[in-house]
């Protein structure tokens, strides 16, 4: 167990209720539908004397308190009532929230924590999560998650499927176990909160535990099967808040960093670009406009600490979508964007300080501007780039509500080059419209958007036309995308254009309850499908298809021990128009091809200390056979120490050639406490022929706080290169390498 956190704060008397509600509310235990009569409450009174906060329930204050208990199983069982009573309680000052949530065990010894790094997850371990829906809009909120070993874990959620989970608040959590259980007091700043302020504001507030052991999950509220921890119209409210206002209205993040760059090689020893030493400073800096919108400022930005890109080998023709991670760019991401992420999107941040191979560019300046103004939701982001093309890039996205959980939004992004290139832009609309039609989940969306290219006449236009219908027993999806030839938004990603698509699903999931199997997924008779067809044909002509992808999944499902298993057949089609290299020096020759597969695929609960997968996919490809498959391991050493490993094989025997295609993924971590982690990252692959390390350590000594060393090298593996890995002289002829050291600090003026 990791030391106990201790804050000294200011606490009196509490009185937690859940109202006369919660006592007369009725509920389906069958179906786990909630029938309450009214939105559940809880009053939290105003703290006035001293305490500690250390994960213990020992001051005086938490014995008398009222407390609410009455949770409920979503999982695996939903709507009865939970096989290990949890209980929480709730109190306030001016400046923070102090939620203290206790979780009995009648199997201490059963507990599963093996996460101590924060950020990590957690769904291998044990777990408490708090949704604050502090806008009280039902629409957005804060999630605060923690373990028995004390990690922290946040996210911003907005929309019906958007959680952020890269998003870093300022709050802290203290952890104790004893023989009966383990206790979890999380202190949550005001200030890493939005909200309306005044007098007694209310904040949307729920609950959920998860038992790794059992696999169960339990929610205060909305438990039922087509609801869940994110679906905020069914969530509780903190009442009696008092007199709330944001305090430190202005945050500053100054940081001081050095680096150490050596000379880089190409693959034969060659000397290219020259080493060097060097240092800089820059800061960012969050300013509080109003309790309900806030602005970021960045200045001579750097992100060395960021952990590097995993490397793929891409087996298609067309690009590979790279998820974005500098924190500046991470919070409240969610909202700066319209369209399809991976596949159509007018925003994509990674287009802005980095260029096409992933390498940086500086970022001069940036700001941005998020949050809410009455019924709409406001993103706006401005940054500055320099380097040999300098260029300004904005981005301005609204949104406004309609209905409960709905809304329509705007999008508008501009690239302004100082290369001659003139001014690009893109821009477009969406609706989004998340229903529930007796007691069912049914999401209709469409977008539309449109870009502008100096040289290119017109505006060419991208459009989808969804809808969802997420539910326990039937998952469905239908869309339909068209997407002109032309079009190009400065500041997007699209991964095909000059196309019409459709891609789709029916999964039937019942819960048989035999043999250990906790819910079964079929796509069968109908398969799961994604079509492309040419702009000028149809997808309902197979003749006018460019790719074609059917997947029908004969027998899958989750088992009660939280085991995943598939078996799938999949049919699939492509007809490139001209030759592509799939594999270096296998070349595919222009035609249409079809081919059959097969698959397999097995996961073991993540929460075993040894969990490993494995996945194979075998069959005909491109008039040939290949055999894919995966392997993947973790072993959790009981709270300090993780190591996985991933490896991926194509082995491929083609008219046009054979080729093996290998990727392997290795990552050592040693967790010293919740605030001090060690990350060792190793990548080989055999296309580009390199081997890749990257090494972190990230030390926090306060939150808001951060040190970063960070190493960076990659190696040739190159069978006839003179200084090639893991030969030692390769070490004074790396293709790259970097050694930086970077210190962030707070202050709160």
């Amino acid at each position: 167990m990791t030391p106990s956190t201790r804050v000294t704060i200011a606490m009196a008397g509490i009185s937690l209720v859940t109202g006369a509600a919660a006592a007369q509310q009725t509920r389906d235990t069958s179906g786990g539908r909630d029938r309450s009569p009214s939105r559940v409450s809880i009053r939290a009174a105003t703290i006035l004397t001293a305490v500690t906060l250390d994960g213990r329930l020992d001051e005086a204050f938490w014995a008398t308190a009222d407390s609410i208990d009455d949770f409920r199983q979503r999982e695996p069982l939903a709507g009865s009532p939970a096989t290990e009573r949890t209980v929480v309680k709730v109190a306030h000052d001016a400046n923070a929230l102090y939620i203290v949530v206790r979780c009995y065990d009648s199997n201490m010894h059963g507990v599963r924590a093996s996460q101590l790094r924060r950020d990590a997850d957690l769904s291998s371990d044990d777990n408490v999560r708090l949704l604050i829906d502090s806008f009280d809009d039902r629409r957005s909120a804060f999630v605060f998650a923690t373990n028995p070993n004390g990690a922290l874990w946040d996210a911003q959620f907005s929309g019906v499927d958007d959680l952020n989970e890269n998003w870093n608040g300022i709050w802290e959590v203290a952890v104790s176990r004893d023989s009966a259980g383990w206790t979890a007091e999380f202190r949550i700043p005001l200030l890493a909160l939005r909200f309306h302020a005044g007098t007694n504001p209310d904040f949307g507030f729920n609950i959920r535990r998860f038992i790794r052991r059992k696999n169960e999950e339990d929610l205060w509220r909305s438990y039922g099967r087509a609801q869940g921890f994110y679906r905020l119209n069914n969530d509780g409210t903190i009442t009696d808040l008092g007199d709330l206002h944001r305090p430190h209205e202005l945050e500053l993040y100054p940081y001081a960093l050095g680096r150490a760059v050596e000379t880089e090689h190409d693959s034969v020893g060659g000397e290219t670009t020259r080493g060097y030493f060097g240092g800089k400073g820059g800061a960012d800096a969050k300013l509080g406009i109003t309790p309900t919108l806030t602005a970021d400022f960045t200045v001579s930005t750097d992100f060395a600490q960021v952990e590097a890109d995993q490397q793929v080998i891409n087996l298609t023709r067309f690009p590979f979508f790279f998820p974005e991670k500098r924190q500046f760019f991470l919070e409240s991401s969610g909202l700066l964007d319209l369209g399809t992420p991976g596949r159509v999107q007018l925003f994509y941040s990674r287009r802005i300080g980095l260029d096409t191979s992933g390498a940086p560019l500086p970022i001069v300046a940036g700001g941005r501007l998020y949050g809410r103004l009455g019924p709409w939701r406001i993103g706006v982001l401005d940054a500055q780039t320099g380097g040999a093309d300098k260029a300004n890039d904005a981005v301005v996205r609204v949104q406004h509500d309609l209905f409960d959980r709905s809304y329509v939004g705007a999008i508008g992004t501009l690239h302004a080059s100082s290369g001659g290139q003139g001014v690009q832009r893109a821009g477009g609309l969406d609706v989004d419209l998340p229903l529930v039609v007796h007691g069912a989940n049914l999401e209709p969306k469409f977008w539309i958007a449109g870009s502008q290219t100096p040289g290119v006449p017109g505006t060419p236009l991208a459009w989808r036309l969804s809808t969802d219908n997420p539910n326990d027993l039937f998952d469905n999806f239908v869309s339909l995308y068209h997407i002109d030839s032309g079009f190009a938004p400065p500041l997007g990603f699209v991964r095909r254009t000059g196309i019409w698509e459709t891609t789709g699903h029916v999964d039937v999931m019942p819960r048989p309850g035999v043999l250990g199997i906790r819910q079964l997924d079929f796509t069968f008779p109908i398969p799961s499908w994604d079509i492309i067809a040419n702009e000028t044909g149809s997808v309902l002509r197979s003749a006018d298809w460019q790719t074609a992808w059917f997947e029908w999944r004969v027998f899958g499902g989750d088992r009660q021990n939280g085991d995943h298993f598939e078996i799938n057949f999949q049919r699939l089609m492509d007809a490139p128009s001209g030759t592509f290299e799939i594999f270096r020096g296998v070349v595919i020759q222009p035609g249409r091809y079809w081919w059959s597969r097969y698959e397999l695929q097995y996961f073991m609960n993540p929460g075993r200390p040894l969990s490993v997968g494995a996945f194979v996919n075998w069959g005909q490809f491109y008039g040939g056979h290949s055999t894919d498959l995966e392997l993947t391991a973790a072993w959790r050493g009981g709270g300090h120490i993780i190591v996985s490993t991933d490896l991926t094989r194509t082995k491929a025997q083609l008219p046009v050639g054979a080729f093996t295609a290998v990727l392997s993924a290795s990552r050592l971590e040693y967790d010293f406490n919740t605030r001090t982690s060690l990350l060792a990252f190793v990548q080989y692959d055999n296309e580009s022929e390199r081997l890749d390390f990257n090494l972190r350590f990230h030390w926090i000594p306060v939150i808001g706080d951060d040190v970063f060393v960070v190493w960076n090298s990659g190696y040739t593996t190159q069978p006839l290169a003179r200084f090639r890995f893991p030969d030692t002289r390769a070490l004074a002829r790396p293709l790259n390498g970097a050694f930086v050291v970077k210190v962030v600090h707070r202050l709160t003026p």
